[in-house]
């Protein structure tokens, strides 16, 4: 078995533990002023972001919970690019696969951090935190992709 996966079947084959975890945060977002979700607060708490609320960039807290959840060792880091060097690269993407991008003002440091679902011509499908302020479904153009990476 490879590591990560289990053994029931998913669209186009294994589908990894991880993203069962992921998908049940599904619709956890960012609260207003003076107000903090405590759950996104669990999820800095698994990088240097401990004590932390939701009104910080927390793409990179969300996969590092998602991982320490399924019993995998993330990046601790609150960096979305820290994923970069994180497992191992893949030459193409496999569903649930980490995906590091470019931030929106190519910034040489920040970035964007999800889990692939699909792709098109023109896009990355990601789920992941902090995408428009909550975890869902996202797009992103391809170009913006860095790497894919795989524990």
């Amino acid at each position: 078995m490879i590591q990560g996966y289990r053994d029931e079947q998913a669209t186009n084959g294994f589908a990894p533990v991880w993203m069962d975890i992921a998908f049940k945060e599904r619709g956890v977002k960012r609260y207003g002023a003076g107000q903090c979700n405590p759950r996104i607060a669990e999820y800095n708490e698994t990088t240097q972001l401990a004590g932390y609320d939701d009104k910080i960039a927390w793409c990179s807290s969300f996969l590092n919970w998602c991982m320490k959840q399924s019993g995998i060792e993330g990046t601790r880091s609150a960096l979305a690019r820290s994923w970069l060097t994180w497992g191992n690269e893949l030459a193409a993407p496999i569903y649930g696969c980490v995906a590091v991008l470019t931030a929106d003002d190519a910034v040489e440091w920040k970035g964007h951090v999800g889990f692939f679902l699909r792709s098109d011509a023109q896009n990355v499908y990601l789920f992941g935190g902090n995408q428009l302020e909550e975890v869902r479904e996202l797009a992103y153009p391809l170009d913006r992709v860095l790497a894919y990476r795989w524990p």
